[in-house]
């Protein structure tokens, strides 16, 4: 079974490639993937298929295979990062302010690839197999892509998921496999502070909410070293500080934007309870005011460890010992909405390469992969399936 998915997958390799292509020279951000949808329709529609639009901008097709069975899901996100390309390449961003930054046009060429694979392959198979094109991954603030397409019953009757990331960080020709927590859960929390405006010459007439905003900052950087128990993980970081106008006045009001990771649920909410403690001190201090507010974005991503033991051996198939467990990363995936209804895997596929100068992080402007990566994706993904219909 494995030669032939290696040679359906050598012979959709070049088409693959051009795909991603394809995507990465015209990404849509967030909620806008209209055209991405429709392309992926056009292309899907070649198959035989069960075809819908799902979560807006999404797209849902199912393989049934020639005999019954389970049904097991395969997720790609297709949203592009609202940021301008800077990769240099014949397929740069041919959008202004969207960017395929963080993998997601491999993904989506990898699913695609993976779907017209196990096509080929439809006498084969028992049960059936989902192929979940995701939107708005990157914004899950305003609504998680995972959660439009689980509300529009894309894992119903699914018994397990499994998803993959291409990632900077792993070298070409590894993929990390590991069971348990791997990605953080991830929150915005908002800070509001109202002091006393004035001139900047009499600042003992006001409440000064930039040095409020600026003690609040520092402090909150004590949480992580000082709050947190050591043999535990969690990150604490400002990402927006806005207040004022004018140089030669006292601000009366500040915002602070932030984000906490975390690999436990609860250090989760003791980061956060730590958070509401400093700020309001700190604004009772000073006699300012504030208003705190926080936004669950996604949660802990824990693998589950019989599907993820299925996966791996996929994957040692694959890559043999190339395939192996991976330490958790703090950054986040709202894959992890799927895995808390139905179990399931989510991977790491290596796509870092100093030799060919694939060295910049997922989210900078220069963002690449290493396309090679795409071919031993589909394999372990089309493999993996199969093995999850016969053993879940």
């Amino acid at each position: 079974m494995d030669n032939i998915i290696k040679e359906l997958t050598d012979k959709y390799y070049n088409e693959i490639v051009g795909l991603r292509r394809y995507f990465h020279k015209n990404p849509e951000i967030s909620k806008k993937e209209f055209n991405t949808q429709k392309k992926i329709i056009e292309i899907l529609s070649t198959l035989d298929l069960n075809i819908r639009k799902a979560a807006g901008t999404g797209v849902i097709a199912e393989l049934n295979g020639k005999y019954p069975g389970k049904t097991i899901a395969i997720r790609a996100d297709i949203d592009a990062l609202a940021i301008d390309d800077d990769c240099g390449k014949p397929y740069q961003s041919q959008n202004k302010g969207a960017c395929h930054a963080c993998g997601h046009d491999g993904h989506t060429a990898m699913l695609i690839g993976t779907a017209k694979v196990l096509c080929n392959m439809k006498d084969k198979i028992n049960g059936n197999i989902r192929f979940i094109f995701q939107p708005s991954e990157e914004e899950v603030a305003d609504g998680s892509g995972a959660d439009s397409i689980i509300k529009d019953g894309g894992l119903e009757n699914v018994s397990a998921i499994i998803g993959s990331h291409l990632w900077q960080p792993v070298e070409f020709g590894t993929v990390g496999i590991s069971e348990g927590p791997v990605m953080a859960a991830s929150d915005e929390f908002s800070i509001f502070i109202k002091g006393k405006a004035g001139h900047a010459s009499m600042p003992h007439q006001t409440i000064d909410s930039i040095l409020t905003a600026s003690q609040i900052v520092v402090a909150l950087n004590t949480i992580v070293g000082r709050d947190v128990d050591p043999m535990k993980q969690a990150v604490v970081s400002v990402g927006v500080l806005k207040s004022g106008k004018v140089y030669n006045s006292i601000a009366g009001t500040a915002m602070l934007k932030g984000t906490i990771r975390s690999l436990d649920e609860n250090v989760r909410k003791d980061v956060f309870d730590h958070i509401k403690k400093i700020v309001e001190d700190i604004c009772d201090m000073v006699g300012a005011h504030c208003k705190i507010e926080r936004n669950t974005c996604t949660y802990v991503l824990s693998n589950d460890p019989k599907v993820t033991s299925i996966v791996l051996e996929a994957g040692k198939e694959v890559l043999g010992e190339n395939a192996h467990e991976i330490k958790p990363f703090m950054s986040s995936e709202d894959f992890s909405y799927y895995l808390k209804k139905v179990p399931g895997c989510f991977i790491f596929i290596g796509v870092g390469n100093i030799e060919k100068g694939i060295i910049y992080p997922q989210h900078h402007p220069k963002y690449d992969i290493d396309e090679r990566a795409l071919s031993y994706g589909v394999q372990i993904m089309s493999s993996a399936a199969l093995k999850l219909l016969s053993k879940i």
